[in-house]
């Protein structure tokens, strides 16, 4: 059984840390796979993390304008680590409705039962309209041709 990636977590070879300002220190900043470093990398964390949030469809639209509003302002200020991290925050969003979509506590792994993984649940419909809105709004930002290219740019400089 592999169980969920977070019980082998070597926190020293993670590539974002806690203790930089990725705005001062942007060469630091990596893209990484999907989500990595979206709860890590200040001060971006602590000005999109406040705005999401996927409880209902309504709460949903309201959260991933405001982060793609944000998003489209770290793009026009070509800030590509605030646009990268607002776009992070729009795929958790999908990512997270998704899950909890699936399973009710959010869980795929059961801690009590040696994490065995968790059967899932008949789709809550409110948590998948709340995903298919996350999910739109991150596809437009993955859009932007400043953004694609910045990205591309981004990666092969600095990884």
């Amino acid at each position: 059984m592999a169980g969920p990636s977070y019980l082998n977590f070597d926190s020293k070879s993670y590539a974002w840390r806690a203790d930089v300002d990725y705005r001062q220190h942007p060469e630091a900043y990596r893209v990484g796979k999907g989500e990595q470093g979206v709860l890590i990398c200040e001060p971006y964390k602590s000005e999109i993390g406040p705005l999401w949030r996927f409880k209902t469809p309504d709460v949903a639209r309201d959260s991933s304008a405001r982060i793609l509003r944000l998003f489209l302002d770290f793009v026009d200020a070509e800030d590509f680590v605030g646009a990268d991290m607002a776009r992070k925050y729009l795929q958790m969003g999908f990512t997270r409705a998704r899950r909890y979509a699936n399973y009710k506590s959010g869980r795929k792994y059961d801690a009590a039962n040696n994490y065995e993984p968790i059967n899932r649940q008949p789709q809550d419909e409110e948590k998948a309209a709340a995903a298919a809105i996350f999910r739109e709004a991150w596809q437009k930002a993955e859009a932007v041709p400043w953004y694609k290219a910045a990205k591309k740019r981004w990666k092969s400089e600095h990884g």
